[in-house]
């Protein structure tokens, strides 16, 4: 029991420690998470999981792999595929075969593989996992019409995978009783379509449920977290492999079926997703046998080279043909394909599978399919970026401002930023306030902001940085309070300072955004500071003038608003807290009005002071 426990909490600290190391360096997480599983298992034997678990680590995985399946497939809606071009259903119509048929001629020609085991291998191989694509999506900037393709093949190919692989083995088992591939297909077909046809009733069923109060607001989460497991498993009853289908058609149904209550349990299954992610890559990366990857061979080289640039491209190039899809994104999408931890988890089950229908290959599949899935992160991660940059398939390569509310101030606010080459959107209700940022040139979005349709008329995902600026505090507070779990709470700000908290009026900080500025200025005060003539002032500091000089610069009175450092990222200044500025930064602050009398003034005597001081200087310097 203390092992076990000891291994878990191991886990835990290595997978997330992971993400967080990934987060801070931008290396891509999965490459992290393996190298810190393979450290602690098979190097330095820290973790055993096959000790430490035994026969519950297989469905623990499983059962992980179908909450990830299902948080992906929350995420799907089907109003993206009206910008993919018709991409995704021709991977899955036309690719998945093609891989499969490509594959298995690696497999067999290069591998070496008998075509039973290659056969098998290919249809595991046609997927390309969610667990991977999408943290590198989260990490990289990518334009929105390639990202939405790479997430919608990566969610629906893998219970495709599943499906292949199953195919493939009922087959080579049925066959070695004198059946055929009709006595086969059509019983497999049949599972499949009730497996979907269960997922749809799972996700109508807590649709119909939830809004109607029948599971109360704290179980809903447990409640839906129990109902796919139970899919899962009771998919699995009926045929093997099909509860990732079932709970991939339950997340895309649910995601398209308009449910309010998902939007308060969104980032709960998200951390879910994230806590799978760490735990199981780092499982299955201690759980590598060194003597097992001791039998791969030089052939196996080649394969993985045939994997990378054959069948990839060959793949994506064949399934898009004559498609509205551009040649760069093609491309593109014919490198980025890394497989995650389906192919491995089904690679493990069907070997065992096979060394008992007697083929001796099946045992190599884990270490073959590991090796897969190291060399296409590793190739993927590590290049994603680059190749969508030379490709020119990015998205915007410094982080985004979402400025709510079209008044005076936040349109001046947008264009001083605008000027810095800071990507900045105002929104706003009324056409006739965001008139003004139009004829500037600004971006702007006419809409509710808080609307459910604007998560699919706006990419939201573009901004860092999020400011509630309209006239209404309470709306501000509403709108940050809405976005801080997508953005993050550091990261949403409004006007005003939070209220007394023994005020009934007073909103409390835990609802409200940060504060704009160290002195907590509201409207009422913005608006007072605007007839007065205050302006915004950029100082870009250097080595000789750094910030205690440009503060020194500016009146007694002036607030410093924030500051974009030379990566393009903004930091605000706050009545909480101060961002650190350095040489290269260029500080934002809100100033009086110059004086033209008081400025010459003050300049006159500032000159006939240096004047003063130079011509003491040299009388001291001349002999006596």
């Amino acid at each position: 029991m203390e092992e076990q426990a000891l291994v878990i909490a191991l886990i835990g600290v290595l997978g997330i420690g992971a993400q967080w190391v990934a987060w801070r360096t931008g290396w891509p997480a999965i490459v992290l998470m393996m190298a810190a599983g393979f450290l602690a298992g098979p190097i330095l034997g820290i973790i055993d999981p096959h000790h430490a678990f035994g026969e519950l680590l297989e469905p623990a995985i499983a059962i992980g792999v179908a909450l990830i399946l299902f948080e992906g497939g929350l995420s799907l809606n089907f109003r993206e595929l009206k910008q993919t071009g018709g991409a995704v259903w021709r991977l899955v119509v036309f690719g998945v075969p093609i891989a499969w048929f490509a594959g298995s001629l690696a497999c067999y020609y290069i591998a070496g593989l008998v075509w039973p085991v290659s056969i098998l291998f290919a249809g595991i191989l046609v997927v390309t996992g969610p667990t991977v694509v999408l943290p590198l999506l989260r990490q990289s900037s990518i334009a929105a019409r390639p990202a939405a393709i790479l997430k919608w093949e990566a969610i629906v190919n893998d219970p495709f995978g599943a499906m292949c692989a199953v195919i493939a083995y009922e087959y080579f088992r049925a066959s070695a009783n004198g059946a055929g591939l009709l006595d086969v297909v059509p019983s497999l077909v049949f599972a499949a379509i009730a497996a979907a046809v269960l997922g749809y009733a799972a996700a109508w069923v807590i649709a119909w449920s939830f809004p109607r109060g029948l599971v109360p607001e704290y179980l809903k989460a447990p409640v839906l977290l129990v109902f796919v497991v139970a899919l899962f498993v009771g998919s699995n009853l009926i045929q093997q492999e099909t509860g990732l289908l079932a709970v991939t058609i339950m997340g895309i149904a649910l995601a398209n079926m308009r449910v309010d209550s998902l939007r308060d349990i969104h980032p709960f299954k998200q951390n879910v997703a994230v806590i799978m992610v760490s735990g199981i890559f780092v499982l299955l990366s201690a759980s590598l046998d060194i003597e097992t990857l001791k039998l791969l061979e030089w052939q196996f080289i080649l394969f993985l080279l045939a994997i990378l640039f054959v069948v990839r491209p060959v793949t994506v190039l064949l399934s898009l043909a004559f498609s509205p899809v551009p040649w760069n994104e093609r491309i593109f999408l014919s490198w980025i394909a890394p497989r995650g931890i389906v192919a491995v988890a089904i690679s493990g089950l069907f070997a065992l599978r096979l060394s008992d229908l007697g083929y001796a290959d099946g045992s190599i599949l884990i270490s073959l399919s590991f090796a897969v899935v190291v060399a296409t992160i590793v190739a993927h991660g590590f290049t994603v970026g680059i190749v969508a940059k030379w490709l020119g398939v990015t998205g915007s390569a410094t982080p985004g401002l979402l400025l709510v509310g079209a008044t005076p101030w936040a349109i001046t606010l947008a264009k001083e930023l605008a000027d810095l080459k800071v990507a900045v959107m105002l929104a706003d209700t009324s056409w006739w306030r965001l008139s003004r940022a139009r004829q500037q040139g600004l971006a702007t979005y006419h809409g509710e902001i808080l609307a459910e349709s604007t998560e699919h008329s706006l990419d939201l995902s573009q901004f860092a940085v999020m400011v509630a600026a309209t006239e209404n505090e309470a709306y501000n507070a509403l709108v940050c309070n809405e976005f801080a779990p997508g953005i993050g709470r550091d990261a949403v700000y409004q006007l005003g300072e939070a209220g007394n908290p023994d005020d009934p009026r007073a909103l409390p900080a835990s609802i409200r955004g940060r504060s704009l500025f160290a002195s907590g200025v509201d409207m009422d005060e913005i608006y007072r500071r605007q007839q007065q003539g205050w302006e915004f002032r950029k100082t870009r500091l250097s080595e000789q003038f750094g910030f205690e000089e440009a503060q020194a610069a500016l009146p007694d009175e002036a607030d410093f608003l924030l500051l974009v450092r030379k990566n393009g990222s903004i930091r605000f200044f706050t009545h909480a807290s101060r961002p650190t500025p350095a040489a290269g930064d260029t500080v934002v602050s809100y100033s009086p009005a110059e004086d033209p009398v008081t400025d010459k003034v003050q300049a006159r005597k500032e000159k006939r002071a240096k004047a003063s001081a130079k011509a003491e200087a040299s009388a001291e310097l001349k002999p006596g």
